[in-house]
This record gives C-alpha cells, structure tokens and sequence, in this order.
C-alpha cells in the first residue's frame, strides 16, 4: 500500500486573491494516460461557512447545521472540484449495503443507500463521514467509479465487496481504491462481545483501545476486503478522532461531515463552474 502515482493537491486558488482555501485534508489527481482523469480527495473541516459545533466545512445535511451554510459549502466543493453543483452527489446513507447505479443528477431526493456507481465522467460521488471509512474506487480503464460508505455495520454485512460486484457488473477488472481517515482501532472501543463479532467477519479488525479495552479497527476490515478482491489500496492518513482537522462524532457528538470525492473527467478537457 501507500502513495500511487499522481499530483497531491489542495485547496482551489480563490479568483480574486493568492490565498488557498483549505478544503481538502488529502487530494490526488491522476496522471493523464489512456482513460479518464481521475480526481479524488477527502475534504478537511476548515474553510467552509458552518459555525458552531459544525465550523466550518460541515458537509452533512441531516446534523443540526444551518442548511444554508451546508448548502454554501458544497458549492464550495462543488467549485473546488470544477462541477456544477448539482453534479455533486450525495447519498442518503444508512448503515447498510445497498448500492445504486447513477447516471445524472438525482431527481428528487437521494436513494437510501451506501454506495454509488458511474460511468459518467461528469459525475462527482460523495460519501459522508465522521469517523466511518470513506472508500473511493476506479477502473480507469473501464471507466468504472464509485463511493462507499463503510461503517462498522457496513463492513460487516459486506458493502466492500458489493461494491466491487457493483463495479465488475458494468466493467470493470482493474479497481484501485483510496481508503479515507476514519476512527482507528486505538479509539473506537467496542463490547467484547462486539469485538468478537468483527473479527469473524475481518480478524484484522480486533483491536485493543489506548487505554488497553476491546475496540475495532474498521478501516483494517476494510483494506482486508478490498485486497481479498485484488484491489489495489492507498490507505490515507489521518484518525479522525485524533485529527483537529477532521469531524468526529467519537470526539464531539454534535459534530459535521467531511467527505471522500471522486469525479472521472475527460482527458483535455476543463471543468465547469
């Protein structure tokens, strides 16, 4: 695991000075080659217009936030990422381990699931987090994308892996994934019993917390699955617990989301606003 190849990025340059808005705690966008590029990155808590407990890049609609300070920071993203906004797509997420194909912007409210899928290369596929593992996945070839929520419950009842399916359903055979700042196993203690149960499904994932209690490693569930199905991962840095820079609900309960992004573009080509 670790780095691939491609161009960190951060912030978008705002038009009308020198300064960087720090919207992304990690970005990457891929070299340019056969396929689409590839734009993914996981979006940090600063720079946004949320006050409060959700200051100030909370992407979450559904925590207490203002709605129109949620609404101005996605647009925010929404530029950052050079996608008209309502090519940026949200789920209603759930815990569970349904995913829906997309195709265009949702129409009416969005579908009561945990992952999406395209193969439209104007889409921009959101996941939202505050301690769960956001994963982004791709076939450049295939042109092949897709978003992920995985929860403890989600890692459980198999989402990594009906994603993949998901993926191979319309083509793809060569996944990489880029695996988010979630909870780590060192903070997310958990019943022994819970524990136990986890591990039936990843060993990987029984931890033991900072202050020596059963606690679970998600994440590690998680990059277990992904390489079980021969998926190449870059694992990102960062506990969102211990991270300042990063929403937690483990660390705060009335707290925001960030979000893991990934856009497919055509090559040569720009973005719209």
């Amino acid at each position: 695991m670790g780095r691939g190849p491609g161009r960190s990025l951060r912030g978008p340059s705002d038009a009308d000075s020198d300064t960087v808005t720090p919207v992304f705690h990690w970005r990457e966008q891929s070299p340019e080659a056969e396929g689409p590029v590839v734009d993914w990155g996981f979006t940090s808590n600063a720079g946004g217009s949320s006050v409060g407990d959700f200051a100030s890049l909370n992407l979450g609609g559904h925590v207490g936030d203002d709605p129109s300070a949620v609404e101005s920071n996605r647009r925010l993203v929404a530029r950052a990422l050079d996608v008209r906004r309502d090519h940026l797509l949200f789920m209603s997420q759930c815990h569970g381990s349904d995913i829906a194909f997309v195709h265009g912007p949702w129409q009416g409210e969005p579908p009561k699931v945990d992952g999406i899928v395209t193969t439209s290369t104007d889409l921009a596929l959101a996941v939202l987090v505050a301690d769960c593992t956001p994963v982004l996945m791709v076939d450049r070839e295939a042109g092949v994308a897709a978003a992920v929520h995985a929860g403890r419950p989600g890692m459980m009842a198999g989402i990594v892996g009906r994603a993949v399916d998901a993926m191979a359903d319309l083509g793809a055979r060569s996944i990489s994934a880029v695996v988010g700042p979630s909870v780590c196993g060192r903070c997310y203690e958990v019943p022994e019993a819970m524990r136990a149960q986890a591990a039936k499904v990843s060993p990987v994932t029984a931890a033991i917390s900072w202050q020596g209690r059963p606690a679970i490693d998600v994440a590690a569930g998680v990059v277990d699955q992904l390489q079980a199905r021969s998926v190449a991962v870059q694992w990102i840095w960062g506990c969102s617990r211990e991270s300042g820079g990063l929403f937690s609900y483990r660390r705060q309960h009335r707290t925001g989301r960030f979000a893991g992004v990934v856009l497919m573009r055509e090559a040569h080509t720009e973005g719209v606003l």
